[in-house]
């Protein structure tokens, strides 16, 4: 399956970059089978402390920075190894974005922060939100920088599809009724993946997790940093736990918000998501039930109906798309629209959006708003032009670890755990579960443990009603890592840092600043 990216609003109405993850795109028949993780898997191996000397170049490497053309940021680019098993084969080019510590107080060095995906524009994270909107304290203290993994937006993005073609691709059925429509959903996912292969061949093959890890150890030595502070949101805490098992000698305080379980395989992680998802369903459904505009219920529904509600509205869209008064005549059927739900449950904020979204769509057969979220979910223009999340998010998880599944029958074999754990999105999310089977690049990567022996305190924070990286992840990889410390948010929503919680703030905040984690099984609302 696929991770994807979220707008987030702030408090104040104003739009603003965060990444949540969606399903991974990988699974292995083999390793732990519960979500608490497993000492079955392997821990990953930490890297020699010496840099090896054909590295010696990139590490020394001087950036050159100039105006970016956004007021406050400038910009820069950075040489890395397309193989770091030979990094005479050739460079990729990586895009690197900073603004400088804003006083007053000792600079303490550099922050690097990522949004995660995979597949998510860092660089436009740090930009539009992090960059101007991390606490004032924080941005004092730190020059806020970003780097786009490599295959990512400004870093030699992957390419795998033009606008046109990609708009069929994400109005592909991915509930098929019969074997013709689940013929056409595997021939869509083939479509996919042979673009793939036909415009970033050679690239595919290293856009790894760990090659990703590695391109931030570069960046710190370029910095100046003799170890590294990092804030990695959903995806982003992979990436971030990932650079604390190869170099845990060079942590410094990194902060994992909504994190992931290396540990586990991904039809586990697909499975535990896809619960993530029905819980923040329920959450929505109570809380629309008690509003007078609710489409779905009226006071007093339960949820379960609210549901069974929606995932009817939902077969009468496969059956009869409507109208969104798209320039480009797309219809809303079943797969947008579900994916315009998914988009609301990261955040919160976003369900009163959904509610006038599903009220036009159920009262008034008009799709629009259903179709905006699934836009923005797929960072989709104006113009019919999509970002490349959608490919680099493909591309770094079928690298990750192996294929979900091999066969459509594999999936119909799946569906019952699926639809257990939603009776509402378990169907959809199986059979896109189902991409990596057609992958052209083999997968390098395998489920371990992450332990990091030997760092500093890493904060792990878990949010105990996240959709995309559900809570047990966090406390999993709490306990993974040697130093890791656990940071509840009892709440909704994808992620925690910067949500409304003064109380997670102050507690990443006095870490960030003053290097105190937070106190053992601290839990904050």
């Amino acid at each position: 399956m696929y991770f994807r990216r979220s707008p987030r609003r702030s408090r104040t109405g104003v739009t603003l970059f965060s990444l949540a993850a969606l399903l991974v795109s990988g699974c292995s028949a083999a390793g732990p089978t519960s979500s608490g993780g497993s000492t079955a898997v392997a821990a990953l191996v930490a890297l020699p402390q010496a840099t090896p000397s054909a590295l010696a170049p990139y590490y020394g490497q001087k950036l050159s920075w100039r105006d970016c053309g956004v007021p406050g940021f400038q910009c820069a680019g950075m040489k890395v190894p397309l193989d770091y098993a030979a990094p005479g084969a050739g460079d990729i080019r990586l895009a690197v974005a900073r603004r400088k510590a804003t006083g007053p107080g000792k600079r303490l060095g550099s922050l690097l922060v990522n949004p995660g995906g995979p597949g998510g524009s860092a660089v436009g994270y740090l930009q539009n939100y992090a960059g101007i909107g991390y606490p004032a304290g924080v941005r004092a203290r730190y020059d806020m920088v970003a780097v786009d993994p490599r295959g990512v937006a400004r870093s030699e993005p992957v390419e795998c599809l033009d606008g046109r073609d990609m708009d069929t691709f994400t109005q592909t059925d991915t509930t098929p009724d019969n074997p013709r429509e689940a013929t056409e959903l595997v021939d869509a996912y083939k479509g996919f993946a042979e673009g793939c292969g036909a415009r970033s061949a050679k690239l595919l093959r290293h856009v790894s997790t760990v090659e990703a890890a590695r391109d931030m150890d570069v960046l710190r030595a370029v910095l100046g940093d003799r170890r590294l502070t990092y804030v990695g949101a959903s995806y982003g805490t992979f990436l971030g736990a990932t650079y604390a098992g190869l170099f845990p000698d060079r942590v410094g305080r990194l902060v994992l918000d909504g994190a992931m379980d290396p540990s586990l395989p991904a039809r586990r992680l697909n499975l535990d998501q896809t619960a993530g998802f029905e819980t923040a369903f329920q959450s929505f459904a109570k809380d629309c039930v008690r509003r007078s505009d609710c489409p779905l219920g009226a006071k007093g529904t339960a949820p379960a109906e609210v549901g069974k509600n929606l995932k009817a509205f939902f077969r009468r869209l496969d059956a009869h798309p409507i109208p969104t008064g798209d320039p480009d005549h797309r219809k809303l059927g079943e797969a947008l629209a579900t994916t315009g739900v998914i988009a609301a449950m990261y955040d919160e904020s976003t369900w009163e959006q959904l509610r006038q979204a599903l009220t036009s769509a159920i009262k008034e057969k008009d799709g629009a708003g259903l179709l905006a979220l699934s836009d923005g979910y797929y960072e989709r223009d104006a113009d019919g032009r999509y970002a490349n999340l959608m490919a680099a998010n493909a591309a770094v998880n079928c690298l990750d670890l192996p294929g979900a599944f091999s066969t459509p029958g594999q999936v119909r074999e799946a569906l019952p755990s699926f639809e257990k754990a939603s009776p509402v999105f378990g169907e959809g999310l199986a059979w896109a579960s189902l991409n990596c089977a057609y992958w052209p690049v083999r997968p390098t990567g395998e489920p371990h443990r992450i332990e990091a022996k030997g760092a500093a305190p890493i904060v792990v924070v878990g949010t105990t009603r996240d959709p995309a990286t559900p809570y047990r992840w966090a406390r999993s990889l709490a306990r993974q890592l040697s130093s890791g410390r656990l940071l509840t948010y009892d709440g909704d929503g994808h992620t925690a840092y910067g949500r409304g919680s003064a109380c997670i703030d102050a507690a990443i905040d006095a870490y960030l600043l003053h290097g105190t984690p937070p106190a053992k099984g601290k839990r904050c609302t």
